[in-house]
Formats: structure tokens, sequence, C-alpha cells
């Protein structure tokens, strides 16, 4: 008998739309080139199978946040294909990441003195990017610091700079007036550097005006069909549908108590299913109360608090045998998108893909031919 997999949740991840939502970015920023974000295992859901998917829609460089990332994907890419470490290194990983053929982001001048330290060492010069701060107060250099490193001879013969970016601290609010600040202060800073690729923008940059966009584009949370910003209609293809199985059906009476605390109690004899998933599976506390499934249409509230493992869900608007035990319930499709879903916990999309657990049953939906002929 087809049970539908083993585990209380299922996950079908769209290859197919993850190159989609490739293409319609580079269309709208080319000529500037775009990179993909594939860290945290991309956004949770799969790095290698993702980045494989990129690159048959076109793809040829790929960011991750750490080395152990890259040195996991590394096997995975052709060897051409750029494969960078936003991050930069730990002290004394900096001859491992030049073994693999990895490129790493330099964000401070310790970093920037340690890798040339290797490239001098091994007679060569080594690629890298360099980061400058560009007003987030996160990752990279100080713009103070740009100009003595900008003139030092030793530095550029040691390093071949491939790349100077920065990073948006509000590209998802278009309007807001840091991101024009930014990049004013990027272009000066950048200025030091001619003629070397220019990095500014990433999901959301993609959608401000093209100085914006510079040579290079990082995307990440719109490949993965989350909005890149705040405004408007989500222009990306959906990539995640996630599904719960129904593990109990139960009739509670008017004025009962459902889950841990009795958070909620019922106004009405209701019926209460369980689904078998929870926050050990990404879906957070925080939807108790205030989340939902969705089933033939109907909305279905998280009702009582989220546990590790399971959820209750208030089904009584559908009709008696409208769903059954081993029935399945949707927390993300065509109902609910993931950055609604993300609403409804008080986080972002990010954190909810990132967080998705090992526990469900995934499948792959394969890019279509169009996509992997790109690559022949």
């Amino acid at each position: 008998m087809d049970i539908g997999g083993l585990s209380g949740g299922r996950l079908r991840i769209d290859l197919g739309a993850i190159a989609a939502n490739y293409r319609l970015i580079a269309e709208r920023v080319a000529p500037a080139e775009v990179g993909a974000v594939v860290k945290a295992n991309a956004y949770g859901l799969g790095a290698i199978k993702v980045a494989q998917a990129l690159c048959d829609a076109g793809c040829r460089l790929f960011f991750v946040a750490h080395l152990g990332e890259a040195l996991a994907l590394r096997p995975a890419l052709r060897a051409e294909f750029r494969l960078v470490v936003l991050n930069g290194l730990p002290p004394g990983a900096e001859a491992l990441c030049a073994e693999a053929a990895i490129t790493p982001v330099l964000n401070s001048p310790e970093q920037v003195h340690r890798w040339a330290e290797v490239a001098q060492k091994a007679g060569t010069r080594l690629p890298a990017v360099l980061q400058l701060d560009s007003g987030m107060g996160r990752l990279g250099i100080a713009i103070e610091d740009l100009a003595p490193l900008a003139g030092n001879a030793q530095f550029h013969s040691a390093i071949e700079l491939v790349m100077v970016m920065s990073h948006l601290a509000c590209a998802d609010t278009p309007e807001h007036p840091a991101n024009a600040a930014q990049l004013a202060c990027f272009q000066t800073a950048a200025a030091l550097f001619p003629g070397i690729p220019r990095a500014l923008a990433n999901s959301g940059g993609a959608f401000l005006p093209a100085d914006f966009h510079a040579d290079i584009v990082r995307a990440g949370i719109a490949l993965y069909g989350g909005a890149p910003n705040q405004s408007g209609l989500n222009p990306m293809r959906p990539v995640v549908d996630l599904e719960a199985r129904v593990i109990q059906i139960r009739t509670i009476v008017a004025g009962g108590a459902v889950g841990y605390g009795h958070s909620h109690y019922c106004e009405r004899e209701s019926r209460i299913a369980t689904i078998g998933v929870g926050y050990a599976d990404g879906l957070p506390r925080s939807l108790g109360n205030r989340g939902a499934a969705w089933h033939a249409g109907a909305r279905l509230p998280i009702v009582g608090r989220v546990s590790m493992d399971s959820i209750t869900i208030d089904v009584t608007a559908l009709p008696p045998g409208g769903i059954e035990v081993g029935g399945w319930v949707e927390l993300i499709g065509p109902h609910q998108s993931v950055d609604s879903l993300a609403d409804d916990a008080g986080t972002i999309s990010y954190e909810m893909l990132a967080g998705l657990g090992a526990r469900y049953d995934r499948a792959y939906l394969p890019a279509s031919v169009r996509d992997r002929a790109v690559a022949a």
C-alpha cells in the first residue's frame, strides 16, 4: 500500500521554479551577472541539487557563508565555476581554501594579511573578493582602511581581486533612504579599485534601479520563491510545497482545552486534528494560536501550542469525513505562501526555509528540458 512516505510531512522542491527565478533576475539586471547564494544548504532546500539546477540554468558563480559549506559543494561544481565564502576564513584555514580552489571574501585587514601571506608562500597570486562596509555595520573593511590597501603594492602582487562587494541593509524596503546612501558610499569606495567587478545588490537590490546592479548581483531568497521586497506582488515563482499528515482526529467538547499549557479552549464543540510535524521540523512555536493549515480550500487554524513533533488544528470547518487520519494538509502551497506562513510566525521567509528539518520526505521536481539545454 502506498502510504506516501513514513514521515509526518512531505516537502516538494521545484527545481524548475528555481531555474525560472534565476532567469527572471538575470533578465532584469542584464548585463550584470547573477551569482546564486546557496548558503545554509541552499536555504534549507539542498545545496547540491539546487546548485546543479542553477548550473543548468546558466549560473557560474556561487556564494556560501562558511568554508565547510564550500568544501562540501566544490566537488559538485565544475572547476571553472567560482565558489565564494562570504564570511571569510577562520585563522589557519587559508591553505585549505587555496588548495580547494575556493575564493574567500576578505572582510578585515587581518584576513587580507593572512591571505596575502599564503599567496606569497605559494609563490602565486590568489583570487579574493574584498568586502567593504558601506553602512550596514556587520561585515567588511572600514572605509578609512581602504585607501592604504588600494595603494599597497604588496597587496596587489599577492592577491588577484576578482570582485569588490558590499551588502545593502534595507534593500527589501525600496524607499528607505539608506539604500541611496549605501550606493553612494560604495561607488566612491569601489573607485579606489578601478577595473574590478563590483557587487552590491542582493535579491531586493535586483529590483532597485539599475545603478544598484553594478556588475554582479547576488540572488538569494528570490531564487527560492521568497518575496524580494515589501512592495507589491511577489514576482517570483513559488518553489516549495509543504504538507503535513493527519495522525489523529478527535472531538473536543465546548470549553475543552487543547495542548500544552491549555493555551486554547474550544468555544464550541470542535473537531481537532493532530498533524505529525512540529518545531523540530522548523515550524516555530510562535505559530501556536496564530497560524493555519489549509485543506480543500478551507483555512484550518492552529489551536494550542506547537509541540516538538505535532501541531493541533481545528478542522470543524470541513464537513464530516472531509479529512481522515492519514490525509494531508497544506502548510506552504497554493493557499499559503512561505512569506504568509512566516508572517504568521512573526519571522521572515529566510528563517522559515532555512529551518525546515531533515525529517520530511523530500521530493525534487526536475528542471525542464529548456533549463538543462542552457549549459549544453
